[in-house]
């Protein structure tokens, strides 16, 4: 288990990016051309916050470690009313992911981004369906700060989910959708009032907490319905 001030869980995040993250593959997940695919970055954040104590005993993180995660708003073209995390295109003006990551959870969830310390990037995620190719930007809390959905076209809610809760095996499954080649299954999360957490932000949450030696075994056949 890791500290229970958060800092073990901060230390195995920065591991992770150490290491990397060699995401799993397959023909569902290749992009048709990687080098005209639109470049994205979503930020990762994690923290410490009583706020939003688990329901689930923690085994192998703190309790009140949580992720900051968004439900989209039902209007946009790609992944309508999906949760995720923040993050978007990288524009122009933009130096990389790390800052198109942290601007634009800015935007979507008004965090105070002097708070938030990038511990580092993970390997691209190829997500076909939107022809994007993703960033996931690693980051700590160090001082949160309130969050709230500022544009709602672009985002309904936000919220911050306890890790130990995404953990626990009750909560986990597999969800089956369409893919453009062919049906895909993806891990899945099922939050409190029926929200189901699934696709790519589902995906890359699963195998970070793999390979973060922070996953408990939980029933694989289990299908979920998003």
């Amino acid at each position: 288990m890791t500290a229970g001030d958060g800092t073990g869980a901060r230390a195995d995040l920065e591991r992770l990016v150490r290491e990397g993250v060699a995401w799993p593959t397959g023909p569902g997940r290749m992009l048709h051309d990687p080098a005209r695919a639109r470049r994205a970055a979503v930020l990762v954040l994690f923290g410490v916050l009583d706020s939003a104590p688990a329901h689930h005993d923690a085994q192998r993180v703190p309790a009140d470690l949580d992720v900051l995660l968004h439900r989209r708003a039902a209007t946009l073209g790609h992944h309508p009313g999906q949760v995720a995390f923040p993050g978007g295109g990288i524009d122009p003006q933009d130096a990389g992911p790390r800052e198109a990551a942290v601007r634009e959870a800015v935007e979507e969830t008004g965090l105070d981004p002097t708070g938030v310390d990038v511990l580092g990037t993970l390997a691209d995620v190829p997500l076909p369906v939107s022809d994007n190719l993703v960033t996931p930007v690693v980051a700590w809390w160090t001082r949160p700060s309130r969050v709230a959905a500022v544009d709602h076209t672009e985002a309904v809610d936000v919220f911050r989910t306890p890790v130990a809760d995404l953990l626990d095996p009750a909560r986990r499954g597999v969800v089956e959708h369409p893919g453009v080649r062919g049906t895909l299954r993806t891990p899945a999360f099922l939050l409190d009032d029926d929200v189901l957490v699934w696709g790519f932000t589902a995906f890359v949450l699963s195998v970070m907490f793999d390979r973060l030696g922070w996953s408990v075994p939980w029933d694989q056949a289990r299908t979920l319905v998003p």
